[in-house]
Parts: C-alpha cells; structure tokens; sequence
C-alpha cells in the first residue's frame, strides 16, 4: 500500500515520503480501515517536525519519531475485522483517532471507531477527532460550561476554535469569536452570537467581561486574558505558539503557578482520546449541533504541502488529506 513516511525529524517537505510499504495487520480487537480521508492537526506539524522540544519526552520520540507513519484522525470503509471485534462489518462507514493515518489502510483498535454519521462526508468525519476532542474536552470538562454563560474564544477559526463556537452554543452559551477579518462571516454562520476581529478592535479594551475564556492564538499575556475575565472566571489555555523549548507550554505552566493566588480558574489543559467522547461528537453531528468545518483538501502525495499548511497556523477549519 502506499503511505507516508517519517524517519526523522523537519520541515514536513523535507522528511515525508510517499512509500510503498506492507499493509498493516490487525490484532483480534482491531479493524482494519481502508482510508478514505486523514485529518490534519495541528499536533501533526509538531510531531513532524519535533517541536517544541518538550513533546520528544513525551513519548514521540527523542532523537526519531516512534511512529513511522503519520496521522491520527481517519474515516473510511471497514476491510476486515478481528475475531473479537462484534460491532463492525466489512464495508461500514466509521471514522476514529489511530496511528498511521497517513496511509491507504490503518489498523485501528475497535475502541477508537464508531460508525460514520451519514449527514456528513467523509473529509468531515476525517477532519472531527482530535481536534473535536480538544474543544469538548476544554468547554465541558476544563471550563464546565453552563447556560448563559458568555463564553470568548480566541482563534474561533481555526481547527479546534471552529468545534469549540458550536460545542459553547450548544451547551446553551454566547459564544464570542475572536478571528481576522477574512473569518468574521464563517465564523458567524457557524453560531457565534458576536464576533470580534482583533485586527480592528482589541478585546482587552472593550471593557466587557467573560465567564470563560478559551485561548487558542497563543500572543496574548496572561494579564491581558485575565483583565477580559470576570472575577471568578475560568481561563483555559489550549496550546500556543512561541520558543523551540516550551512553545505554549511555558504560558501555561506559568498560568498553573499562579491560579492558587487569583480568584479566577487559569487551566492546565491536554485532551485525551476517547470513544465516549467520539460517540458525544458523533450525536452532537447527527443532531445537527456541530458540522465541521473543512479549508483545503490535499492528496496523500501532497500531505508534506498539507502539514506545512496547517503550520502556518491560518486555516479556516480543517485540512483533510484524501486517500
């Protein structure tokens, strides 16, 4: 089969190939998925190219990336399935999180799938995994959002931030977007109740206050984000740009030491994959709640030129690669 293949870390250009490599096999609790899509996130330009440094000692690797192929969020058709594996057939419609994504086949264990919602495409099941799971994660569980609560998401245009507007609107908040001018429309249609271009006004000076504050952008201060929250609000920080070292990490570690001193809530946040969560997603995607939102598709032969992509850390929802 052909994939994509990492030996080393880079730019995305420089250390991705497309290989012909043996089709993966599957255990007796796995599924074997012919992809038809691959997300892209955030998270796999990091791994790519081995930044911030901190990531490398947590488990992807310290001098070589572990994984040989890339890629983490798939939809597809089932091929085969493990004696274990009762609720799969060959042929089902199912998206999930695995490793070696990248690829014409991925096996996946059967906790990582459910079946594709049929009111979606597959480069939108694709493109909900990981980063859907960042967004539920940090506005149900981190900032334990309620109804009426008013809710400021900072980089609402991006991967996680276009989840995040309509996971807040549908547990009943005002969500407020914050993105560039190009963004303002997209960012609006998709539930925001107001939207914000920081390229023309400054939500530190505005005077109004949020119970919750999710920051995705990464470029502002900790006082800035704190003089936007009412007292007893809640900050959650969800990655972030900056040195080789630490990048977004510093920030938050920061955030961490000072919350026992405030009284607002300043988060320490790292999503985990789970098939709750993507059994959550997938009704909030049924129910009409939540569309993805799709920027660009790429061919697998052009995942490099999609990973740098989403590096640049400008796109309109997500990136999908298709197989």
């Amino acid at each position: 089969m052909q994939a994509i293949t990492q030996d080393e870390y880079g730019a995305p250009g420089d250390v991705l190939r497309l290989q012909e490599i043996e089709k993966p096999t599957i255990g007796d609790d796995d599924v074997l998925v012919r992809v038809q899509s691959a997300g892209v996130h955030i998270g796999d330009w990091l791994v790519t190219s081995g930044l911030p440094y901190i990531v490398r000692l947590m488990g992807y690797g310290i001098r070589r990336p572990k994984t040989k192929v890339p890629g983490m969020e798939i939809a597809g058709h089932v091929e085969a399935v493990g004696k274990n594996v009762k609720q799969f057939q060959p042929s089902d419609e199912v998206f999930g999180f695995c490793k070696g994504g990248f690829a014409e086949y991925a096996s996946v264990s059967q906790d990582a799938l459910v079946l594709k919602p049929a009111n979606v495409t597959f480069e939108q099941a694709a493109a909900v995994p990981i980063s859907a799971f960042t967004a539920l994660q940090a506005i149900r569980d981190q900032a334990e959002v309620q109804p009426g609560q008013k809710v400021l998401i900072i980089g609402a245009s991006g991967g996680v931030g276009t989840y995040a507007v309509q996971i807040a609107r549908a547990f009943g908040a005002e969500a407020t977007g914050v993105c560039s001018t190009r963004n303002v429309d997209m960012v609006r249609s998709i539930g925001a109740s107001h939207v914000i271009d920081y390229t023309q006004e400054d939500i530190t000076q505005s005077g109004q206050r949020y119970d919750v504050i999710l920051d995705m952008a990464g470029n502002r201060s900790l006082s800035e984000l704190r003089g936007a929250l009412t007292p007893e609000g809640t900050l959650v920080i969800v990655g972030g740009s900056g040195g080789r070292f630490l990048m977004g990490f510093g920030r938050t570690l920061r955030a961490v030491a000072l919350s026992p001193f405030v009284s607002q809530n300043l988060r320490q946040f790292m999503s985990a994959e789970t098939k709750e969560d993507l059994i959550a997603l997938k009704e909030l995607i049924e129910d009409g709640k939540v569309t993805p939102v799709v920027d660009r598709t790429f061919p697998l032969s052009e995942t490099p030129e999609a990973i740098a992509y989403v590096g640049q850390r400008h796109t309109q929802g997500k990136t999908v690669v298709t197989v």
